[in-house]
């Protein structure tokens, strides 16, 4: 029988990195497209109303969000089961608008700050007195550029 011996003084050989930075950027590459940001959480519920002429925004980089409608039902608890106003990702009041605003133009630069525009998301069955109430505070702000989406609905042709 054959013995089976050791070579003491064999090295083992390394391992080729010659693909890890392949590996790493296809990783990164997968990461980077499979990965959505999510910019505001909303606390309120928003379906949107309906609508028969309904046109895209330009510039959405231009487009400052105010959400409207009533809270979620986790937090009907806390915050009642009236409408409320949403800026970011917290309630606030109308009092509140002005400056948020101001903060909002000033993210922007000179030229595009009279370009923007200020985008009432309001659930379909809000009443009209807090929108109204936006409105008041939006022209108080000198942010009088306002839309409203809409779901686009086809008109029935007779």
């Amino acid at each position: 029988m054959a013995k089976f011996r050791k070579d003491e003084h064999k090295e083992v050989p390394s391992i080729s990195t010659a693909s890890l930075p392949d590996i790493v950027f296809m990783l990164i590459f997968f990461f980077m497209v499979t990965t959505t940001i999510k910019e505001v959480t909303l606390l309120i519920e928003n379906k949107k109303p309906e609508a028969t002429e309904v046109t895209k925004v330009e510039q959405k980089s231009l487009v400052t969000y105010i959400y409207v409608g009533v809270p979620m039902k986790q937090y009907q608890g806390k915050f009642g089961t009236e409408p409320r106003i949403q800026l970011n990702d917290a309630f606030a009041t109308v009092d509140d608008i002005q400056s948020y605003i101001v903060q909002a133009r000033e993210l922007l630069s000179e030229d595009k700050r009279q370009q923007m525009t200020v985008s009432i998301k309001a659930d379909r069955n809000c009443q009209m007195g807090i929108i109204t109430d936006v409105k008041q505070a939006l022209r108080k702000a000198q942010a009088l550029r306002i839309i409203y989406p809409a779901t686009e609905v086809q008109r029935m042709s007779y």
